[in-house]
């Protein structure tokens, strides 16, 4: 049955993003930022919606409170699946992705991208990607957008760590924002590039914000620690089927 439900679900996910993502391309040009970002938003739910109907995956939200109704934001979440790069383009009004330069380069999905201002980073290029970085992100928050950054860099197996980045200090200092730390257990049941998807519910975790102004090796430590705490903690309360 999982593997039934999950090829069905790949089959229809990958069709509805092809047709939606033609018949919306001629529509990007003629609207603005908010426009072409409430068009990613109407996707995103309905691929959620396919993930509830196909698969029998749902969504718990806990800590919504924290998250702004509107303004700049620092939101750095734990990353295990693709889900986790859908998502929040529901919960947020304005969000901006931080996300490798190298997805620019995939058709359709790197020109809706750069058409949302998405921030695209080039992981091979040292400090000038943290110049970038934080130049980029000063642009969003003028912008009053929601930065959504995974501090570890990339996918992770649940119970796996990986080291906290250097990006995600940049962004906290410069902006002086308050940093959202995230906790997830989406890879139980969306595993990172894997094929099968497992029916359960995925929580998104939001904790309370880390005020600005600590040192940065402070706040790095104080954002780790809420995380993976929480994250432990999720995985650990999981039902054995999930």
């Amino acid at each position: 049955m999982t593997l039934l439900r999950s090829t069905l679900f790949n089959v229809a996910f990958f069709a509805f993003t092809a047709v939606a993502s033609l018949v919306c391309l001629p529509l990007v040009p003629l609207l603005d930022r908010a426009g072409r970002l409430a068009l990613l938003a109407w996707w995103a739910e309905r691929v959620l919606g396919l993930l509830r109907i196909v698969v029998g995956i749902r969504v718990r939200v806990t800590g919504r409170e924290h998250l702004p109704e509107d303004g700049p934001a620092l939101i750095a979440s734990k990353h295990q699946s693709a889900f986790d790069t859908i998502v929040w383009l529901t919960l947020l009004p304005r969000p901006a992705y931080v996300l490798k330069r190298t997805l620019l380069w995939i058709p359709i999905y790197g020109w809706y991208a750069r058409a949302t201002g998405m921030i695209a980073i080039d992981r091979t290029a040292g400090p000038a990607a943290i110049r970038h970085l934080i130049r980029a992100g000063e642009g969003a928050v003028a912008e009053g957008r929601q930065i959504i950054i995974f501090p570890e860099g990339t996918r992770t197996a649940p119970g796996e760590r990986r080291p906290y980045q250097p990006g995600v200090a940049a962004l906290y200092a410069r902006s002086r924002l308050p940093v959202i730390p995230v906790a997830t257990d989406s890879g139980l049941c969306w595993g990172r590039r894997a094929f099968h998807k497992h029916p359960g519910t995925i929580t998104v975790a939001v904790l309370p914000p880390i005020p600005p102004g600590l040192p940065r090796e402070a706040m790095l430590k104080r954002l780790e620690t809420a995380i993976e705490a929480e994250t432990d903690r999720l995985l650990a309360s999981a039902p054995p089927s999930a």
